[in-house]
């Protein structure tokens, strides 16, 4: 029976943080605050490097959706606490509601892009979990088993059906707000249909992908990503929502003269296009963490040659609306590289997920010390002055891409057919470019693959080599080759701190 009372008091309790999480969601929603949202992007500030490798490890481009559902699952189990220690006190189960309430409002008022009411959605979470505690809790410690002799005023099992009606009813209202939280984010749609309504200008200057960059091998990945397809790896759990008219950066720090520009002025601005492969750090040997876009926007060095660096200045700590910042290195900015605030993707306005309105795009670096989205701050300063976000969290400080390739086809674990058969991946030094890439099957002698023609170093290229495939289990290696003669290290490394290194490896059975 201990135990019974036991499992209908957590439920209670569970059910009590549900509607409490539910009614702190639909309130977030209306005044632009998601508790739940504030909560998991601390814990993505206080995850260490070796915890980001997991999270993208385990879940990929859904590690936003499984912290997600994780800070969810975890008040309901603090929820169940709760709901166990009302059995003994009501008070302290109560103490810890409030503690509850107190880290969920002190995680959204800290956030870098803190709305102004943030404070009221755990404080309605916490008001309604503690509203749900007092009304289930007491439904739970009543409810009785049936009884041998039912009672005429008192049909056997009544209690326990009144219990659970309630505890049904509190989850699912909860479940209904939260719900509703989301159908009424209507900056989403806002953002969305803004986003619909622009059309971008023609480019002053052009690239054209040129005939032989694609092979059009099937299942290679293709010489431009889809934007579909194309990885997503940043800080932000609620993608922020920024109405183009009311967006500025803001050039300042070690320079003459501070710059400030609006999406109007950016868009009058001479823009051009370029193709830049995109690498995150966190991209494992042989990962998919990589993706080619045709980029739109226009050359920040025009802007810093605007504001006037000074001549002590080295890096340039970029800002996101959200509070992310990145440390990128100034003559990454001050070179001939098409380092741009890029504000079109692949013939259309960036994505939302991918930055809209404006986000940075800078060859040859890895994105968490270059790539800002939603960017609207860019700080002229020194790597001895100032760090981005990731660096004190033990990621190196300048991230410069490393020598790396793929094996695409065939795919790890694929069977393959007998006879002549195609071998086939992608390789990329961005920056630096490729001058080659090897293959070796069985431990065999290394041979030469086709290159594609490279649209330029700072994109990545494809590979090919034939093979005549014989029956049985088969392993394939590559390694790539820079345009300084220096072959891809065979040295096995993790992505931390600086990115990760080895030969890309795959087994097949041919059959």
């Amino acid at each position: 029976m201990r135990t019974g009372s036991r499992a209908r008091a957590a439920l209670a309790g569970a059910a009590a943080a549900a509607f409490g999480a539910g009614l702190a969601e639909l309130t977030g929603a209306i005044v632009g605050a998601s508790p739940i949202t504030a909560v998991g992007g601390a814990l993505i500030d206080l995850a260490p490097p070796w915890g980001k490798d997991l999270a993208i490890a385990l879940f990929g481009t859904g590690d936003k959706a499984a912290l997600v559902t994780a800070v969810a699952l975890g008040l309901l189990l603090l929820g169940a606490a709760a709901g166990l220690l009302a059995r003994r006190s009501m008070g302290a189960a109560q103490t810890l509601v409030v503690v509850l309430g107190l880290v969920g409002a002190g995680a959204a008022v800290t956030r870098a892009d803190a709305a102004a009411l943030a404070v009221v959605p755990p404080a309605v979470g916490a008001g309604a979990t503690l509203l749900g505690l007092s009304l289930l809790v007491p439904r739970a410690l009543a409810a009785a088993p049936p009884r041998a002799v039912p009672d005429a005023a008192m049909p056997a099992g009544a209690t326990r059906r009144t219990f659970l009606l309630w505890t049904a009813g509190a989850a699912a209202t909860g479940a209904l707000a939260a719900v509703g939280g989301w159908a009424l984010q209507t900056g989403a749609r806002a953002a969305t249909a803004v986003r619909a309504a622009i059309t971008l200008p023609r480019a002053t200057t052009t690239v054209s992908v040129p005939d032989g960059a694609d092979l059009g091998i099937p299942e290679l990945a293709p010489v431009i990503t889809p934007t579909s397809a194309f990885y997503r790896i940043d800080t932000a759990l609620a993608v922020p929502q920024i109405d183009p008219a009311t967006w500025r950066l803001r050039i300042h720090g070690k320079v003459d003269t501070e710059v400030e520009i609006g999406w109007d002025e950016l868009l009058a601005l001479p823009l051009e296009e370029s193709v830049t492969t995109l690498t995150c750090v966190s991209n494992e040997v042989g990962g998919d963490l990589i993706g080619t876009a045709r980029w739109l926007g226009y050359p920040i060095r025009h802007l810093l040659a605007r504001a006037g660096v000074q001549a002590d200045a080295d890096m340039v700590l970029s800002t996101s609306i959200d509070g992310f910042t990145a440390g990128t290195p100034l003559e990454a900015l001050t070179d001939e590289r098409n380092a741009i605030l890029a504000v079109g993707m692949n013939g259309e306005p960036l994505p939302i997920a991918h930055g809209f309105p404006v986000r940075m795009v800078v060859p040859g670096l890895y994105g968490y010390v270059s790539a800002t989205k939603w960017v609207t701050d860019l700080e002229v300063t020194r790597f001895s002055d100032a760090q981005g976000y990731w660096t004190p969290r033990g990621w190196s400080e300048r991230g410069p891409i490393k020598l790396a390739s793929r094996i695409d086809v065939p795919r790890r674990g694929a069977a393959v057919t007998a006879g002549d058969t195609v071998i086939a991946g992608v390789a990329w030094q961005q920056h630096v470019g490729v001058r080659g890439v090897q293959v070796q099957i069985d431990g065999g002698d290394w041979q030469d693959a086709t290159l594609a023609t490279a649209i330029s170093a700072d994109t990545w290229v494809q590979w090919s080599l034939p093979w005549r495939a014989t029956a049985g289990p088969h392993t394939i290696v590559a390694r790539a080759i820079g345009t300084d003669g220096q072959p891809q290290t065979q040295t096995v490394a993790p992505p931390a701190p600086d990115g990760a290194t080895g030969w890309p490896r795959v087994s097949v059975t041919v059959t």
